[in-house]
């Protein structure tokens, strides 16, 4: 018995050493352990750790720049800055978010359209960065959520600089506007520089110089607590603010242009030939740019995108219309200039132009003809028979590379987004797009300004404003200067280039054109000043073909396809100080109605008289004036 139970204890004694023996090696192995991962994140992950500590206490933010300002020629205040208060929801701190919206519209509207934006945001963005619900909030709103404060930790108040255009219907298609920056715009901006910005330049000024208005970022460092409540400022960087913009634009000018303009479809620009500032581009009728900064509501926008009249098409700069005998003194330069024709050689209007070998009779818009025309004469009556002759002696080929040299079928260059070239046809372009051969009765078409011939508003204006300068051409600008700092202004310059034009061609040509306004069978010599002289050229643009054996009978027309009027001009003539076109949508003709609008934006911009109130001539009056 003894010796079986002293067996027995030695046996337990030796499984107890044995299994203290593993626990000893588990527990050594097991110390080990942490001990090596203690040496890891002492040593190794030092840095790594530390820097996760420091973000945790230390955080960049972003300090957005101040955009510039936009300034007329006088210093009228065009597009400025001013304070707005927007509350925020930062979504990683709101655990119940339709509980916390339905809280809040109990102290501030909320509206189906804040609700949406705030939404779309939402998804768009950064759960961690802060998203506006509501904007432009009143002062009790700004009380009824701070004293409430403290029962929404997610929500925030914030302070924000919004862009608002004071004149913003009569700038709104020069100036553009600004809005936020949208998922395209993201993948294309430096993301640095925008850090903090939630808005873009969209159109108009406001994008082509988006680089200059919008300045650079800054930024500061700051230590913040455990609630992210900023504790204090440990380096800063002031950002930069973006320059302002001073225009050739001259307020009280477009705004006249506009009145004249009033009623109508259509579109004014006024250039300075000595410098090619744009004076004015006004594009009727507009629309109000604000409500687009933040977001416009689907309602809103859709009305204006569904009006029958267009208001947010750009005429100036993005209509393409046929411009009618507007463009016969530059045909009637090209054949001065490639010696096809001279001053005084006649040729003789018998109301109808034909080809050689051919029956379609090409109609003049004076039924009996003209009789015996010379170059000044056709184009001071606008006799369409001389210039299908002279057309037809150019060739689609020389006219289209004469015409191409005031830009005409490309973009004058001028510093808005969005411009439209027009279109200069030839026989390349007729044989790459419409895959047909070139025939001789379009050229005569071209020869008067119809046909597949489209041009802008803005590109007639350029190209009168060349001829008023004896032959240079200046790429339009509406900004002027840059602002540099300490009150000192950076000039833009516009590119300008010698045509290489005869100057008697020339002189010969602004002559007839005076003679449109002076002579008592001028086109538009209704609209002669007695303050100063007056050089121009009528227009009129069909808007549909009238056949052969038709009659155009303007007042059996639909309204809305009745004839363009158009009006292009310069003064004085002597030292022109400004050119004009002036484009009127089945405005009818050129004289009565297009060239009166022109005589009141000259006549305010050389004289200050603001315009009438009725520019409409009687109809009936146009009878025998064609344009």
């Amino acid at each position: 018995m003894a010796g079986s139970w002293f067996h027995a204890a030695d046996g337990e004694r030796r499984l107890f050493a044995r299994r203290a023996w593993v626990a000893a090696i588990l527990a050594t192995l097991l110390l080990s352990l942490v001990v090596a991962r203690v040496a890891h994140l002492q040593i190794d992950s030092h840095q790594h750790f530390s820097t996760l500590s420091q973000d945790n206490r230390v955080r960049l933010e972003p300090l957005p720049p101040v955009r510039g300002l936009i300034y007329d020629t006088q210093g009228v205040l065009l597009a400025a800055n001013e304070p707005s208060f927007t509350l925020t929801v930062t979504p990683d701190k709101a655990k119940d978010m339709p509980g916390l919206l339905e809280e809040l519209s109990k102290l501030i509207r909320l509206d189906e359209a804040d609700i949406k934006r705030f939404d779309r945001l939402r998804r768009q963005g950064s759960p961690y960065a802060a998203v506006p619900l509501r904007l432009h909030l009143t002062e009790e709103e700004i009380a009824r959520v701070s004293l409430d404060g403290h029962r929404f930790p997610a929500v925030d108040i914030r302070t924000d600089l919004l862009r608002t255009y004071p004149l913003g219907l009569y700038t709104a298609h020069v100036l553009g506007y600004v809005a936020r920056i949208d998922e395209e715009e993201v993948k294309r901006i430096d993301a640095a520089n925008y850090r903090g910005t939630d808005f873009i330049g969209k159109n108009g000024l406001e994008k082509s110089y988006e680089e200059v208005l919008h300045g650079r970022v800054g930024y500061r460092q700051v230590e913040v607590n455990a609630k992210g409540r900023v504790l204090r400022t440990l380096e800063s960087e002031p950002p930069t603010p973006g320059k302002d913009l001073r225009l050739h634009l001259d307020i009280r000018l477009q705004r006249h242009a506009a009145k004249a303009l009033a009623g109508k479809r259509g579109a004014v620009v006024a250039i300075d030939p000595r410098t090619g500032g744009v004076l004015a581009l006004v594009s009727n009728p507009s629309f109000d740019p604000n409500p687009f900064v933040e977001g416009i509501g689907a309602k809103e926008y859709a009305a204006l995108r569904d009006d029958i009249d267009v208001p947010l098409f750009d005429r100036a700069l993005r209509g393409q219309y046929p411009p009618g005998s507007t463009i016969k003194p530059f045909i009637a330069l090209g054949g001065l200039e490639t010696g096809v024709i001279t001053t005084g050689k006649t040729k003789h209007c018998s109301g109808a132009f034909q080809l050689p070998g051919q029956s379609h009779r090409y109609r003049d818009w004076r039924k009996g003809g003209h009789g015996s025309v010379d170059m000044r004469r056709a184009i001071v009556e606008s006799c369409d028979v001389y210039f299908y002759d002279l057309a037809h002696h150019l060739g689609i080929d020389r006219l289209n590379d004469f015409l191409g040299k005031f830009h005409f079928g490309r973009k004058t260059g001028v510093d808005l987004a969005g411009e439209l070239g027009g279109l200069l046809p030839s026989k390349e372009w007729k044989r790459r797009v419409r895959h047909q051969a070139w025939y001789p009765g379009e050229t005569l078409i071209v020869g008067i300004g119809q046909g597949a011939f489209l041009a802008t508003p803005l590109q007639l204006a350029a190209a009168t404003a060349a001829i008023a300068n004896g032959g240079r051409y200046l790429e339009p600008r509406v900004a002027k200067a840059l602002d540099a700092g300490q009150g000192q202004l950076e000039p833009i310059q516009a590119p300008r280039r010698d045509l290489g034009l005869d100057p008697d061609h020339v002189e010969d040509i602004i002559h007839a054109m005076t003679q449109v306004v002076e002579s008592p069978r001028g086109t538009a010599r209704r609209i002669r000043s007695p303050a100063y002289r007056i050089a121009g050229k009528t227009g009129t643009a069909q808007v549909f073909t009238v056949g052969q054996k038709e009659t155009y009978k303007e007042k059996q027309v639909a309204a809305r396809k009745r004839d363009h009027a158009l009006f292009v001009a310069f003064a004085p003539v002597e030292d022109p100080r400004i050119a004009v076109a002036v484009l009127v949508e089945n405005g009818g003709h050129g004289g009565s109605v297009a060239a009166p609008i022109a005589r009141a934006v000259m006549d305010s911009y050389l004289l200050g008289q603001e315009p009438p109130g009725d520019l409409d001539a009687e109809p009936e009056e146009e009878a025998e004036d064609g344009d």
